[in-house]
């Protein structure tokens, strides 16, 4: 339990929860507000036409209007013999022509003049109201400016802070969780290693960007303080954490059992930073990070997404979606089967399954939990949860294949990605209700269900009142659509929204539909979402970090080049392909792993006769498998993470043969493995 100090907050809240809090805040402030400023132009060329002329007080013009015109052609004139009777040239220009001149002159007039009328007219217009609206506008304008100028300060801010979190709460993503006393000291003994391994190199690549004498920007200057800074609180923490063991914490221990409670991103910087050192570049991975940088837009959207998960945690809107399918008293097989099903859609707009298991794992286990399923089964949902749905519209990677590889469109891949997602999810389906199920396919009569199923159905009415009204406002508004673009900003004023309309209706102990009070208050509700987003922040966004520098390092070392140019057989290219795919995914975060494909191997892929769209149907379904497969699986992995490692234990305790102690991980990868050969072979089969 945590101390509580000034106004009832821990200093974990003040320290960490509560800016990281404000900086995800900004960002949906700054991005928010680059729409709302380009309806207020549209309104301002509405309301005063030419409006951008107004914006800004007009100059008085300096040009003389009132100049006799025969008077200076007759100057110039004089003056332009004067000035041949002095430079004897034989190649002297031709005498001017008074006409022209007189003309040149006249024109130069009448601009001058309306020049001043211009400026008398636009001087008349600028009222007290434009003075008024151009002074908001301005000001969202210049918020809206440095918005996009601090996007890479609020990235490294929001990584760092929330690195620190994780790493003070033992919270990083591991293969085991930390129980013994060998497992914290072996732990925080590598994760200071690593620590260190980040701060010389970011304080190298600081050294080498000033190297020559060359002048560094000061956003450049400032960036590099913060990775210094930063990753030297992270060293500091894990030496204290290091000599400070948890009293909770059983003696000693096994070193195979302590290796695997490393932190996933303390392995990866440790062979990268290895790599780049015996190499002589010390600072490879501070350069990684710095493109990581260049893509911070993304980046922060994961952060928003992860924010989203945790406040529907805290609203009623998921336990409201499962009572609607409670009436028919559906076998837990088929409500994992609906569940998954449905949470395709959320996941094509996070972008990645595993976003969306850390944004709304916890919320899908303890729903199914709730309805009767078995842990092994509800574990095996949760982390396929997110697996479906990067194929369909409108996923941000899929989106990020087609800007990265001209070959492709996002129609084409949108396309066939429908065709992906049945597959997959009968698949899942046929996998569910056949091989572990341990419940009769039974539904209530339609007579007794339909009417319960509207009855509550109506209290999800109100909810979807909030979000429609919430998307209307920025379609009409705003003028923005509802896409994986703008999903990022939509989404948190949503999920605000819900718990604005929550609070509202459920202050004062107001009873829920089951008869019980779980509302615990608008601000007490986004404090505990921000509470348990900052360690995923942290722990996910450092982990793909240093994926990033994993990635540069298999680039690096040319392991890829050990690969042929192309293969004679396109079945052959399909099978060594499907196996680096399925390493890949084991090893990488889905955006690092787009972008090392995409520079590698996808023209190995072409070149051996591979449909584009088809090569990259199998390799975001091999992504998929290899999120699900040990000895990584990094989906369960976010799975125990959001769900607590209790559960898990538990449900290794659960009894049976050998697939239904182990369905969980069984059970993805034969639904992921075969729609994989499925995807990758059948194609070839009929000629595609």
């Amino acid at each position: 339990m945590e101390k509580r100090g000034f106004a009832n907050r821990s200093a974990r809240e003040w320290i960490s929860s509560f800016p990281a809090c404000i900086l995800l805040l900004a960002v949906v402030i700054f991005s928010t507000g680059s729409d709302i400023h380009n309806q207020m132009l549209k309104m301002g060329e509405q309301l005063w036409g030419g409006y951008y002329k107004l914006r800004i007080d007009p100059q008085q013009p300096t040009c003389d209007a009132t100049f006799d015109v025969e008077q200076r052609v007759q100057e110039q004139l004089l003056a332009d013999q004067s000035s041949s009777d002095d430079d004897m040239d034989l190649f002297e220009d031709e005498p001017v022509d008074p006409a022209i001149l007189r003309s040149s002159l006249e024109n130069a007039k009448s601009d001058c003049a309306a020049k001043y009328v211009e400026y008398e007219v636009l001087k008349d217009r600028i009222s007290p109201g434009v003075k008024a609206f151009r002074a908001v506008e301005l000001f969202v304008s210049d918020l809206v400016a440095f918005g996009l100028t601090s996007q890479r300060f609020i990235l490294a801010l929001l990584v760092l802070l929330c690195a620190a979190t994780a790493t003070m709460t033992r919270h990083h993503i591991a293969m085991r969780a930390m129980q013994t006393q060998l497992d914290h000291t072996v732990s925080f003994t590598l994760q200071f290693i690593a620590n260190g391994m980040l701060l010389v190199s970011t304080l190298s690549f600081r050294a080498l960007s000033h190297s020559g004498g060359a002048e560094i920007e000061l956003s450049k200057e400032i960036l590099h303080d913060l990775w210094i800074a930063g990753f030297g609180l992270l060293t500091i923490i894990s030496a204290i954490k290091l000599f400070r063991i948890p009293a909770d914490a059983k003696p000693g221990g096994n070193l195979t059992h302590a290796l695997l409670s490393v932190p996933l991103y303390t392995t990866m910087c440790l062979i990268a930073g290895t790599y780049f050192a015996i190499e002589g570049h010390v600072a490879g991975i501070g350069i990684y990070l710095d493109k990581m940088m260049d893509l911070s837009d993304m980046f922060l959207n994961v952060g928003l997404y992860v924010w989203v998960g945790m406040m529907l945690k805290e609203t009623r809107l998921a336990t409201l979606v499962f009572n609607v399918f409670k009436p028919w008293k559906m076998p837990p097989e088929m409500l994992a089967v609906v569940a998954v099903i449905a949470a395709a859609i959320p996941t094509a707009y996070t972008g990645a399954s595993g976003i969306f298991v850390i944004a709304a794992g916890a919320v899908i286990y303890h729903e199914l939990r709730s309805a009767g399923a078995r842990r092994q089964l509800a574990l095996a949902a949760t982390a396929m949860s997110g697996s479906l749905g990067v194929v369909l519209r409108p996923c941000l990677l899929v989106v990020v294949i087609a800007y990265l590889n001209r070959e492709v469109t996002t129609d084409d891949l949108f396309g066939w990605g429908i065709w992906v997602f049945l597959l997959t999810a009968g698949m899942f389906m046929v996998v569910s209700m056949s091989v572990n199920r341990q419940s009769k396919l039974e539904l209530a009569p339609a007579g007794e269900a339909f009417p319960a199923m509207i009855k509550e159905f109506k209290h999800l009415v109100p909810y979807i009142l909030v979000i429609a009204g919430i998307v209307l406002f920025y379609r009409f508004a705003l003028d923005v659509k509802m896409d994986e673009f703008s999903a990022p900003r939509v989404l948190p004023v949503m999920l605000l929204a819900i718990l604005i309309y929550e609070h509202i209706t459920l202050k004062g102990g107001k009873k829920n539909v089951s008869g019980e009070i779980n509302h615990q208050g608008l601000e007490r509700s986004i404090r505990s979402a921000t509470n348990e987003t900052t360690s995923e922040i942290g722990a996910l966004l450092l982990l793909i970090g240093c994926s990033v520098s994993i990635g540069g390092v298999i680039e690096r070392s040319g392991m890829m080049e050990m690969f042929p140019h192309s293969f004679d057989s396109a079945w052959s290219a399909m099978v060594l392909l499907v196996i680096v795919l399925v390493i890949l995914g084991m090893i990488m975060d889905a955006f690092g792993a787009v972008i090392l494909v995409s520079a590698t191997i996808a023209t190995i892929a072409y070149q051996s006769g591979i449909h584009p769209v088809h090569f990259w149907m199998v390799t975001l379904v091999a992504f998929e498998l290899g999120y699900l497969s040990p000895p990584v699986a990094l989906n369960h992995l976010l799975t125990r993470q959001v769900v607590g490692q209790e559960e898990v234990e538990l449900a290794l305790q659960e009894g049976g043969t050998f697939y239904q102690r182990h369905e969980r991980i069984i059970m993805p990868l034969i639904v992921m493995g075969i729609s994989l050969l499925l995807v990758a072979f059948v194609p070839l089969a009929i000629g595609y």
